[in-house]
């Protein structure tokens, strides 16, 4: 089944713990996936555009892949065994396809930069994933995320500068490596 990614909000069970929500390619069904704070901002930062200053991790993995003509073709989520999921990167090097054995997070980060496809076996899907009511118009970010989030207070608080103060705020936020707090800017410059 192939499925796409939605976003990553902060997860609920933990304050420092975060979750990227798969979709359900033309379906309702989501798969969320507890995932660390860098690979979070990994993921956000290729999803949402935003270059870094200097190359993360996955960007670098990115750049070597690309330099030695490396193509990663799609991503494969292949078990789920004691809570934590398992995935394989599809790479045609060559000619050949070669599997390489990969956290299920660096193998989001990666098919993030290169936009290919990302498959989950079915018997796993249906074990783990999340139907949508029909009809129910939730946000996606409600089903990960913990019930006292201040995300709406913050945005709210990015309302009192101007145009000019939250372009300078979004650029340290960059310099600082903090796209979370860059995104919410961004997102209070693009409602203006």
């Amino acid at each position: 089944m192939e499925l796409e990614i939605i976003n990553v909000t902060q997860g609920f069970t933990q304050h420092h713990s975060y979750a990227v929500l798969l979709g359900e390619k033309n379906g309702k069904r989501r798969l969320p996936i507890v995932i660390g704070a860098t690979e979070a901002q990994a993921i956000v930062v290729a999803i949402e555009n935003m270059p870094p200053a200097r190359p993360l991790t996955h960007d670098l993995m990115k750049n070597i892949m690309d330099t030695f003509n490396v193509f990663l073709s799609e991503i494969v989520i292949t078990n789920l065994l004691d809570g934590i999921f398992y995935s394989k990167l599809v790479c045609i090097f060559n000619g050949e396809e070669h599997e390489i054995d990969s956290r299920t997070s660096d193998a989001l980060a990666l098919a993030a930069r290169y936009s290919c496809p990302i498959y989950i076996y079915g018997n796993i899907f249906e074990m783990s994933g999340i139907v949508l009511m029909e009809g129910a118009e939730v946000e996606e970010t409600e089903i990960m995320q913990e019930p006292t989030s201040n995300t709406y207070t913050e945005k709210s608080d990015y309302s009192i500068y101007t145009h000019k103060e939250l372009e300078t705020l979004m650029n340290e936020a960059i310099n600082n490596e903090d796209y979370e707090k860059a995104a919410a800017i961004r997102d209070e410059l693009s409602k203006r």
